[in-house]
């Protein structure tokens, strides 16, 4: 299973941004998708995740702001992301996993997207 993602870019806070994950090829086995984001100097963290089972779960800090949905047809998921402030700045990947369960850390997830850089200005 390769994911790629993209969708990234420069903007303003403030403004709209929605990110792509392209699976591959058809992967029954997947069971729970995800966003991740790395800012320079600090640690990967998870943004959104969601499962088979409707689960979702959303950074604190995104709530409200961002929104994980998935496209089964075109093999894609997506992550909405309004309202965008100069913090989330980083780099964001998608990630995907065999199991439901919505972890919280990287080690969670088994396959991995290249970043794309989300850059939010003032």
């Amino acid at each position: 299973v390769q994911l790629q993602a993209s969708g990234g870019g420069l903007v303003q806070a403030g403004s709209s941004l929605r990110l792509s994950c392209s699976v591959s090829r058809v992967s029954f086995s997947i069971s729970a998708v995800s966003w991740h984001r790395q800012a320079p100097g600090k640690q990967r963290e998870l943004v959104a995740s969601f499962n088979r089972g409707g689960e979702t779960d959303y950074e604190d800090s995104v709530k409200g702001r961002f929104t994980i949905s998935s496209d089964n047809v075109r093999r894609t998921f997506y992550l909405q992301m309004n309202s965008l402030k100069p913090e989330d700045t980083a780099v964001y990947y998608c990630a995907a996993d065999d199991g439901e369960v919505l972890g919280r850390t990287p080690t969670f997830y088994s396959y991995w997207g290249q970043g794309t850089q989300v850059t939010v200005s003032s």
